[in-house]
């Protein structure tokens, strides 16, 4: 039985089993798993799963070893695509469509090749194919990361800095602080095991495997995962479109709520067969 609190507005908060997540809308609607990024945690999707689920049952979790979620060892995207699948499985689902940003899109990406038979519609937002596709240093740039950590910095303390870094230039407000929180809710041994998690990603070889419709979406400022990495994407999924959210940086979910849910509502209603209209019964 899942342990719940009270809904904020936001959704209703549950745990089991060592994950927790954040839920709104009527399970019995068609489900929509949301993996947030490197820094972020399930509260940063607030906004976005608040629109989306008028029309769909939305869960945004805490990755494994952030937020209230109890981490596993070692921490592999295997492992994680695995944990996604026992989350479905803990909520009563067969299938669900998944959003991944950043560190989470390419979670989606292993999800969606480990557990194809799980996966409605995928969406793959500000993310990449394989990890330091421009050149990126594996050593570097986890020193870059885990040197603050090593001196007690805790990411709480980083958080920020870090948005100020990866977004565009004048993102404020209510959004930046939700940003920065949950950010803040990260241990630091699980931003730690995530540090050396990302940099093993490389899926290029399997990209043409993925059969699930899928929307690549892309800050058209982001300098984090850039427009070419999400053509790459585009071109060597096999049912693949391409949006680009101008102005924002690399956290569009963030930065750009309102159009990004649009982006992300038309992707999941979008009929196959040619005409419009929401995507079917759940699969339960």
């Amino acid at each position: 039985m899942a342990n719940e609190t009270s809904d904020d507005g936001h959704g209703l908060d549950r745990s089991d089993g060592g994950l927790a997540w954040r839920e709104a809308g009527d399970p019995g609607r068609p489900t929509v798993l949301f993996l947030h990024g490197l820094g972020g945690s399930r509260t940063a999707w607030d906004t976005v799963l608040v629109d989306l689920a008028t029309d769909w049952h939305c869960v945004a979790w805490d990755l494994p070893g952030y937020g209230e979620s109890d981490p596993i060892e070692p921490l592999t995207f295997d492992a994680i695509a695995d944990a996604a699948a026992s989350l479905l499985d803990r909520l009563g689902v067969r299938r669900a469509s998944v959003v991944g940003l950043s560190f989470g899109g390419q979670q989606a990406l292993h999800f969606a090749l480990r557990h194809p038979d799980r996966l409605d519609r995928l969406v793959l937002a500000d993310t990449s194919a394989v990890f330091g596709a421009d050149g990126t240093d594996v050593a570097e740039w986890k020193q870059l990361r885990l040197g603050p950590l090593d001196r007690g910095v805790t990411p709480a303390d980083m958080a920020a800095g870090v948005i100020e870094a990866i977004t565009a230039e004048g993102f404020g407000g209510a959004e930046r602080d939700r940003a920065i929180a949950a950010f803040s809710r990260i241990p630091s041994a699980g931003l730690r095991a995530a540090v050396h998690c990302l940099p093993t990603h490389d899926v290029r070889d399997r990209l043409g495997e993925i059969a699930a419709p899928t929307l690549v979406i892309v800050g058209e400022l982001d300098v984090e995962t850039p427009l070419a990495y999400a053509e790459y994407l585009a071109e060597r999924i096999p049912n693949a479109s391409l949006a680009v959210v101008p102005g924002v940086g690399h956290l569009t979910p963030s930065e750009a709520p309102a159009e990004f849910a649009r982006l992300v509502r038309a992707h999941l209603a979008r009929d196959l067969s040619g005409t419009e209209g929401r995507s079917g019964a759940p699969s339960r």
